[in-house]
């Protein structure tokens, strides 16, 4: 069987995500994505009809998403409390 190279960008949240996963799972980079790439290319004809996520596939997928740090978490607390205060509360759109 004849093997073809590719080579993609993706942005940096993404490969993060890609890294951890990896990383979660111990194999390569590469045979995740040929892994997804296949199941993507199988689904093709239903990829309209989005199984549902099961809680334990969300657990497993967990540690691969990308996450807050503490930093970033205070600072969007800090953004959504002067918000609260700056912001006019909405008008009546009935009005």
């Amino acid at each position: 069987m004849k093997r073809s190279h590719l080579t993609l960008r993706i942005p940096d949240d993404l490969a993060t995500a890609l890294d951890r996963l990896t990383e979660s799972r111990g194999v390569p980079k590469s045979g995740l994505v040929r892994e997804a790439v296949a199941q993507y290319l199988v689904a093709g004809k239903a990829r309209h009809e989005v199984p549902p996520l099961r809680a334990r596939d969300f657990m497993l997928m967990w540690d691969a998403l990308p996450h807050l740090t503490v930093a970033e978490a205070a600072g969007l607390d800090a953004d959504l409390l002067r918000a609260r205060s700056d912001l006019l509360p909405p008008g009546d759109p009935w009005a």
